[in-house]
């Protein structure tokens, strides 16, 4: 059984028998989505094989419609009788549902019928006593490099490979594979009383373009070292610079502040912005969602619909919502394809490194970690914990540590000064540096 779960043809002719048996339970319509993954992971701690874990998951997500009811179930037992208890849990909740005008498949021509594999499989072929010498021999370079690193939180590698199937009763069946693939590190280190801790990993769905294990090491090395001697500010207002690993996340609220959900339920700071400037003229965001080897990759959506370029701010100003089927339908408006979020973001960069914004930012606070989930997306008040380096002369003097960044996500983005050219590829999200004109910073 185990195998059939990487068999994409097995797993269409389960979404097939589901919907048929939806039918047959009285559905005027139905889909359903398989997930399937498998994989394993090994994680070294002090030179010691810690935890080695295989994995198997999968996951049967069926929807059914009786007219405008809606009902829905989940299972992972692919036995027939399964199938059909988890199919009647669905027509029974819909039958005595109540009525949603908005409720129901996409469209049929919106359906991804043609499409193009995004070519995000690219299986691992390595054993786990491979990976076992591959995660020693991380943590070992990394324990290695300084008497001051005096422990480890572990490196570990972890390789899955799954498939995604989505089928309804349009007539639609499509399906794709995907890998991922990493190596990480995390350290500790300790100078007199004063104890450090921060990490590095390598991410992506081909293993031919991972970073190697020196590589992971010596940056978690240097990561950590660098956070020794950590001071605190006094309460301020200067500039401040995320780097792209956290800019990551400014963007990841502008898209849940412009995502369908949040809008009909009026809870977004972006509410009815459309056609008017949030960010400066120089500033594009898009979505690329048919890019080859990159994770956000997908042909089409968790509606079945056919994903497409989107371009959601063009010169500063919002030119469209981030939308599935339902959402679009609730805000008058037609689904943009991203039901399950974004495909690939990408925001305009400038020609400066992560040295080069420094030296524009002068002196300023370098944000290198955040803490806490301080966001309302309802007023776009922001306030994080933080730790990173004091900046003088574009020059960074001293690691800071035990401070809170706070301001309002509209003022920080219409005061986005420039985006770096150091772009971080491992995630859905691609952005560089980003630099702030100005922030509060609370200490002492």
């Amino acid at each position: 059984m185990s195998e059939i779960w990487n068999n994409p043809e097995y797993l269409k002719n389960i979404v097939a028998d589901i919907l048929k048996e939806a039918i047959q339970q009285g559905a005027s319509s139905s889909e359903v989505s398989i997930g399937s993954n498998k994989g394993f992971s090994v994680t070294s701690r002090m030179r010691e094989v810690e935890l080695v874990e295989h994995n198997q998951d999968k996951i049967v997500d069926i929807t059914v419609y009786f007219g405008q009811r809606t009902g829905s179930s989940s299972l992972s037992d692919l036995r027939m009788e399964a199938i059909r208890s988890a199919v009647q849990a669905a027509c029974n909740i819909a039958r005595f549902g109540d009525k949603d005008e908005y409720a129901g498949l996409a469209e049929k021509e919106l359906l991804a019928f043609d499409y193009s594999d995004p070519q995000l499989s690219f299986p691992w072929d390595i054993s786990v006593e491979q990976a076992i010498e591959m995660t020693l021999q991380c943590e070992n370079i990394a324990l290695s490099r300084d008497r001051r690193i005096t422990n480890s939180q572990g490196a570990s590698l972890s390789t899955t490979a799954g498939w995604h199937v989505y089928g309804n009763s349009h007539g639609f069946m499509g399906s794709y594979g995907a890998t991922r693939h990493d190596i990480s590190c995390s350290l500790i280190a300790q100078e007199n009383a004063e104890m450090q801790q921060d990490y590095d990993y390598t991410l992506s769905c081909d293993p031919q373009l991972l970073n190697s294990v020196e590589s992971v090491a010596h940056a978690a090395a240097d990561k950590t070292l660098r956070r020794l001697g950590a001071r605190r500010l006094t309460t301020r207002k200067v500039p401040v610079i995320f780097i792209a690993e956290e800019a990551r996340g400014l963007l990841g609220h502008f898209v849940s502040a412009i995502s369908g959900g949040n809008l009909y339920r009026k809870s977004s700071f972006l509410l009815d912005q459309l056609g008017k400037p949030i960010f400066p003229a120089h500033i594009r965001i898009d979505e690329r969602p048919h890019l080859p080897k990159l994770l956000g990759s997908a042909p089409f959506d968790e509606n079945g619909v056919a994903t497409r370029p989107n371009v959601f701010i063009e010169k500063g100003i919002l030119r469209s919502y981030c939308l599935g089927v339902y959402s679009a339908r609730k805000l008058g408006m037609q689904t943009t394809g991203n039901a399950g979020g974004v495909h690939n973001l990408f925001i305009s960069t400038g020609k400066k490194d992560l040295q080069g914004l420094l030296k524009t930012m002068d002196t300023g606070l370098l944000v290198t970690d955040l803490m806490g989930h301080g966001i309302n997306l309802v007023t776009g008040d922001y306030s994080r914990g933080a730790v990173g380096f004091w900046v003088e002369g574009g020059v960074i003097q001293y690691p800071i540590e035990e401070i809170t960044i706070a301001g309002n996500l509209r003022d920080m983005y219409a005061n986005l000064v420039e985006v770096g050219a150091d772009v971080d590829t491992r995630g859905n999200i691609q952005t560089g540096s980003v630099l702030i004109e100005e922030m509060m910073v609370a200490g002492d």
